[in-house]
């Protein structure tokens, strides 16, 4: 399944979220050194998704560095009505994930990784489980895996070469 990514460009207003920050310690004979390292999500709400990992001594170049990973693997994602077009799986690592779409008023059912990602890409109304692993960098990985794999009505329309028009009349 091809994935729909996306290049950046200046018309493209972008926010940024943080996921989780992981503080790495590394022992050496001088003492100890403290690193972090960010997982950032970032999406325009009308779409376009992407996430990225940044390391640094300090957490706000962590998070810097995370959000200029992020703006480089942007992926386009059907969001229809404010939810999704369709139930999707998907796995990656440990981490196993179910979205499925949700009616008008339902708000966004999902835990802390999974929530970041459904809203920073504009969806409003959708019921998403965790299965497995709830490591937050597998599982922003899966959700975005599993809405990057989604197709809306209009794409598999194009694929089988058949209009729109014609299936809604007859």
């Amino acid at each position: 399944m091809a994935i729909n990514r996306v290049k950046i460009s200046s018309d493209i207003e972008l926010k940024d979220r943080l996921v989780a920050i992981n503080r790495v310690t590394k022992v050496t004979k001088g003492g100890r050194t403290f690193t972090f390292a960010a997982i950032v999500v970032v999406g325009n709400g009308d779409g376009i998704i992407g996430w990225g990992l940044g390391k640094a001594g300090e957490v706000t170049a962590a998070i810097a560095k995370g959000v200029e990973a992020a703006k480089k693997n942007l992926v386009k994602v059907p969001v229809l009505n404010g939810t999704v077009p369709h139930e999707q799986e998907a796995k990656f690592g440990g981490a196993r994930v179910l979205i499925r779409p949700a009616s008008t008023g339902t708000g966004v059912v999902a835990g802390g990784a999974m929530r970041a990602v459904c809203e920073s890409v504009g969806i409003k109304d959708c019921l998403a489980k965790s299965k497995g692993s709830s490591n937050p960098h597998n599982l922003v990985k899966a959700t975005i895996l599993a809405l990057a794999e989604m197709r809306d009505a209009k794409t598999i329309a194009q694929n089988r070469g058949v209009s729109l028009e014609k299936v809604f009349r007859g």
